[in-house]
């Protein structure tokens, strides 16, 4: 599978493709940052992270798209352009019928590094040793969307496979529920029928005409 991960920003926008292969094997297909001024307005802004985006899918065809999700932020306006970057960003993928996904810093850290706590650097290290990149990404949101990328491959097939595990759990349960029901419908209707019981009717005694008296 092929994944383009996305670290939304409006100054600067990650942008990453991975190739995932069998077990956990994963390689570079590209990386890069779109830039856009900060002078310039939202709307203008937002169309040259779209533009871009739309050359990236039309380019390297990724299967599916992974996006950092806007967690927490103290600085509000900062997390305002974050989400309208990765908006625009699902839009380009919807339109193309391509799955967009949603990924949390601490998902991706945990997947990269195996810990959710960790820092750039160490993400970013470990994107270099899982790739064999021989140079540093750069800037550090050319390496959260390889992360992302990487972490989309290998979160992914697990929480499909759950979903999956979770709508058959529901299916039998609704199944199980239906026939309880039924069992318990058919037990009230046997209860509310009335037994007919047979009437044994004693012979009447016959006078000597053959007339009952």
């Amino acid at each position: 599978m092929r994944v383009l991960g996305v670290d939304p920003g409006l100054t600067r926008c990650g942008l990453g493709v991975v190739d995932g292969g069998k077990g956990r094997v994963v390689r570079a297909v590209a990386v890069g940052v779109v830039r856009t001024p900060p002078e310039d307005d939202l709307a203008h802004r937002l169309l040259g992270i779209a533009d871009e985006v739309e050359v990236w899918l039309d380019r390297y065809k990724p299967e599916a798209i992974a996006v950092e999700r806007v967690f927490a932020q103290h600085n509000v306006r900062t997390a305002m352009g974050t989400a309208q970057a990765g908006g625009v960003v699902a839009l380009a993928a919807a339109r193309r019928g391509l799955p967009v996904v949603f990924h949390t810093p601490s998902e991706v850290k945990a997947a990269v590094t195996g810990s959710g706590r960790a820092d750039k650097a160490q993400v970013t290290g470990m994107v270099m040793r899982l790739l064999n990149l021989e140079v540093k990404p750069h800037p550090a949101d050319a390496a959260d969307a390889l992360a992302l990328a990487i972490c989309h491959l290998w979160r992914e097939p697990m929480r499909v496979r759950l979903a999956e595990a979770e709508a058959r759990a529901a299916e039998l349960a609704r199944a199980h529920k239906a026939k309880l029901a039924a069992a318990a419908k058919q037990a009230g209707a046997a209860t509310r029928t009335p037994v007919r019981r047979a009437v044994r009717r004693t012979p009447s005694k016959l006078d000597d005409t053959g007339a009952p008296r």
